[in-house]
């Protein structure tokens, strides 16, 4: 039951991640992921083929056993329910002589209302048109953007597996985790959280679908180190409209932020 089957056996996953937030809100959080990837599927879809595409560029290989990025974005694309023909079709464009999208990553990172950290992760052919749309952003919603560095500090890069705890017991499930490699184990109400180092990411994952895990979300993330609370109204609802904008621009792969909600 293998997530990578068709592509790749216990490939090592080193690089990779999504939109969805860690936190004391993790499941609320996953679950208005995957309805906002129900309404905007084609949208998402292309993010993610514009990633395969640069990870195949950039990794020199369409083969995700020999090109741990591009193994990762296929787990990105396989949580997403992107087809398999849509995948290889994707591959086969990236590594064919006539595909000449030329994207380059470009990393923003800012403050939005109240103070909350936000990181903005994106993949442009024009870096002028997008330096110009997250500013925009950050400036129309009551926040500001930063220097480079501003405050990734305060953020981890950790893989973050996230399990449906359904019938599942605990004390099983943590020490499967353990024993497959894994840095830490949060449990909940809803979900079991396993986190592991960025480099030991897709070796857990796979050793843990071996074992018959499922999972809900599967990435390696920006981890925040402290939350902020937002108390005003106006401030919340500018954070909600700073992080649909941004997600809504075809440039923008990822939002992080810090804001417990």
């Amino acid at each position: 039951m293998g997530a990578f089957s068709d592509f790749t056996d216990h490939t090592t996953l080193q690089e990779g991640n999504d939109i969805i937030m860690s936190g004391h809100s993790k499941w609320h959080n996953i679950q208005k992921t995957k309805g906002a990837a129900d309404a905007k599927r084609s949208q998402a879809f292309t993010k993610i083929a514009r990633e395969i595409i640069v990870a195949v560029k950039t990794g020199g290989s369409g083969d995700p056993n020999n090109n741990s990025r591009l193994a990762t974005v296929i787990a990105k694309a396989r949580a997403a329910n992107m087809p398999n023909d849509n995948i290889k079709r994707t591959i086969e464009k990236a590594v064919g002589s006539g595909n000449a999208n030329d994207y380059e990553a470009i990393t923003y990172e800012g403050y939005g209302p109240g103070g909350v950290a936000v990181i903005v992760e994106t993949l442009t052919d024009n870096r002028n048109r997008t330096a110009s749309d997250v500013r925009h952003y950050f400036d129309k919603f009551g926040g500001n953007l930063g220097a480079t560095g501003c405050v990734s500090w305060s953020f981890d890069q950790k893989g973050v597996l996230v399990i449906e705890r359904e019938d599942l017991d605990e004390e099983v499930s943590m020490m499967d985790a353990l024993d497959c490699g894994a840095a830490d184990f949060e449990a909940d109400e809803d979900c079991f959280t396993v986190y592991t180092d960025p480099d030991a990411f897709g070796s857990v994952l796979a050793a843990m679908e071996e074992k018959g895990y499922v999972f809900a979300s599967a990435k390696v993330e920006m981890v925040p180190q402290n939350y902020v609370s937002l108390s005003d109204e106006k401030d919340i609802q500018n954070m909600e409209k700073l992080i649909d904008m941004m997600e809504d621009n075809d440039d923008v792969q990822n939002v992080w932020h810090n804001w417990d909600n």
